[in-house]
């Protein structure tokens, strides 16, 4: 079988969701819906936390990096999406490919870190309440994000470098919507097993590593929280958490969902379509949550509205604000 150097290759095709030609304008106001969703919904939360005094504490600082890491996360693909929709092409050059490989790995591993960090945030708080301040404090907050945001570009590196030393036949199709690492894989002539072992390593520390961090901090806070005499105080300690377990099921509920159908099914296509929860849907409903069940972000929200149609008022007519 004649092969092609990776050095070599121009571009690859990514079929999307799907070839229906009818399902095209569909799928582009479908797609370009959630992304504004996502977007605008993300920067609203971003916007009334650093616009309220009383928002600037920790969880809230890890909240604002995890909506920015939505909107970039989503940005890596579904703008591609649309334009190719847009005009027809399935073509992504080969350096466009590596960089949106690139990119997806650092903020979907930012968002499984960022959550683990909420996930502490919540347990010194409610476990450790009377040192809380002192050690949740600013310069580690910024410390725990930076060495979040390490960690992850060093392993999206690590794989997209190693996609360097691999070849490719002639078909050069990837049977999803994005340039996912493990559908190039699939189409690559040779051997990719340490590859594979880098995928199986991260996916441990990565994966498992951080998901365990978060249920460990949780058994404590169900523990600390039942020890509670009252009612009251246990439904109060227990609603500080309640919008970052709606989080965190939304994000590792729909990344199980995309691994058990990708091992179920031998469709590409399907599991492509699975991929839409945890890389657009996830993303858009994060706000959401936020937004509905967080007492404090509704008022904050509520102060931000209040603040703006003030404004808008009082540019339209200045006399009734003297």
């Amino acid at each position: 079988m004649e092969l092609e150097n990776l050095t070599q290759v121009a571009e690859f095709l990514l079929l999307g969701l799907s070839e229906d030609p009818d399902l095209q304008p569909v799928l582009y106001g479908l797609l370009m819906t959630m992304y504004m969703v996502t977007v605008l919904g993300n920067l609203l939360i971003i916007l009334v936390i650093t616009s309220d005094s009383h928002l600037h504490t920790p969880m809230y600082f890890f909240l604002c990096n995890l909506s920015l890491t939505d909107i970039c996360s989503t940005s890596t693909l579904v703008p591609k999406m649309l334009l190719n929709i847009q005009t027809e092409s399935k073509v992504i050059t080969y350096g466009g490919c590596l960089a949106q490989l690139c990119f997806f790995v650092v903020f979907v591993c930012m968002d499984n870190l960022l959550l683990t960090l909420m996930a502490y945030d919540r347990y010194v708080a409610i476990c450790h309440p009377l040192h809380y301040m002192v050690i949740m404090n600013p310069h580690l907050c910024v410390l725990l994000v930076l060495i979040c945001l390490l960690i992850s570009t060093v392993d999206a590196l690590l794989h997209t470098l190693m996609l360097l030393r691999l070849s490719f036949c002639k078909h050069l199709e990837i049977p999803h919507f994005f340039c996912d690492l493990t559908q190039i894989l699939k189409i690559a002539c040779s051997d990719t097993l340490v590859n594979n072992t880098i995928i199986l390593f991260a996916t441990i520390f990565l994966g498992f590593g951080p998901f365990s961090g978060i249920i460990f901090s949780y058994a404590q806070i169900v523990s600390s929280i039942l020890r509670i005499p009252s009612t009251g105080g246990k439904y109060k300690a227990f609603s500080t958490c309640g919008t970052h377990l709606c989080v965190v099921s939304l994000f590792y509920g729909a990344a199980i969902w995309v691994y058990l159908n990708s091992a179920v099914t031998d469709s590409p296509r399907m599991s492509a379509v699975a991929s839409v929860m945890y890389t657009v849907v996830t993303p858009m409903l994060n706000p959401f949550i936020y937004s509905l069940r967080n007492k404090d972000m509704k008022g904050a929200l509520r102060k931000l509205t209040l603040g703006i149609f003030s404004i808008l008022r009082c540019d339209k007519c200045p006399v009734m604000c003297l």
